[in-house]
């Protein structure tokens, strides 16, 4: 019998290149009179986000809330400026996406899919029928469901900082009156400093809680954490 092989899905070096490095250089080299213009670098700089979202869906073969939703986000953020809404548009929207997602983790924490397992303990990390079983021998399923809450509130937490910076790096920047070449490139160079001010930080609180898990693992099952590893 073959095995079905998963779909292939975008790697970092391309997710970078196409969500920040070429927008950046369009909206911040291309946004002046003699080139572009204001509107039309904010729509070339968007069709690359967007298509490559819509490229991974394709090939991830699913259809996941989360990469609808960051295409959504690119949407909102040409429809604003293209409208020239006033900058604190552009902040409210780049703090709600994050925040409502730090929400839904909470929320869905005690329900029978927490978003827990999609941002730290996916199928592509752990193996959960290994897992299930040596909780259960051991006594400890209930004992690591509330690790798995505690855990929730840090994933939670890395979401509602993502938020404020987002909404502080956005304040701080886009300064200029919308619909001005300036005011495309401070959207620009927004975009380039979202990686390093926000992207890094809430990584960081990421894998704090997959280590912190990964430790309770180990000292609720009694085994080696390489028991429940998902094979590559």
């Amino acid at each position: 019998m073959s095995e079905t092989k998963p779909k292939k899905q975008g790697g970092m070096l391309a997710n970078l290149a196409f969500n920040i490095v070429i927008p950046v250089v369009i909206m911040s080299k291309l946004s002046g009179a003699e080139y572009l213009g204001p509107a039309w670098s904010i729509v070339a700089a968007l069709i690359f986000p967007i298509g490559y979202g819509l490229w991974d869906l394709k090939q991830s073969g699913k259809v996941n809330a989360f990469s609808i939703l960051g295409i959504v986000s690119v949407f909102l953020t040409g429809g604003i400026s293209l409208l020239e809404l006033p900058a604190e548009y552009i902040a409210i929207k780049e703090a709600a996406i994050p925040g409502i997602i730090g929400i839904a983790v909470l929320f869905t924490q005690r329900t029978s899919k927490p978003l827990l397992k999609v941002f730290v303990l996916n199928e592509q990390i752990v193996n959960w029928p290994n897992l299930t079983k040596a909780l259960e021998s051991a006594g400890n399923t209930e004992a690591f469901e509330k690790k798995m809450a505690n855990s929730s509130y840090i994933v939670a937490g890395s979401f509602f900082l993502s938020s404020a910076l987002n909404y502080i790096l956005a304040k701080v920047i886009l300064v200029s009156p919308p619909g001005t070449t300036e005011y495309t490139e401070e959207l620009g160079r927004m975009t380039a400093l979202s990686y390093p001010v926000i992207v890094i930080p809430s990584m960081v609180m990421l894998m704090g809680a997959l280590w912190y898990l990964f430790a309770q693992i180990k000292k609720l099952t009694g085994e080696e954490l390489e028991n429940f590893l998902a094979e590559v």
